[in-house]
């Protein structure tokens, strides 16, 4: 099974690559394959997988899938 982890663009690095917040913890992600799709900018919330944006999420979505991966993890 595969998963995305939902983040927050911080800083755009150049056209390809950000730095992305994840609860705290930042990294850089490539953005090939969300670039065109709609204007890339800091704020924007995005799914990542294995260190590529995937897809480019709502705040909402963003907070529930967090939230979700929080209680899985104290489920442990």
């Amino acid at each position: 099974m595969c998963i995305a982890i939902p983040g927050k663009i911080t800083k755009l690095l150049d056209e390809y690559t950000a730095m992305v917040d994840f609860g705290g913890v930042e990294r850089k992600v490539n953005l090939d394959l969300i670039t065109g799709s709609e204007e890339i900018i800091p704020g924007l919330n995005i799914l990542v997988h294995v260190g590529y944006a995937i897809s480019i999420i709502s705040e909402d979505e963003r907070k529930e899938i967090s939230e979700i991966l929080e209680q899985l993890e104290n489920d442990e």
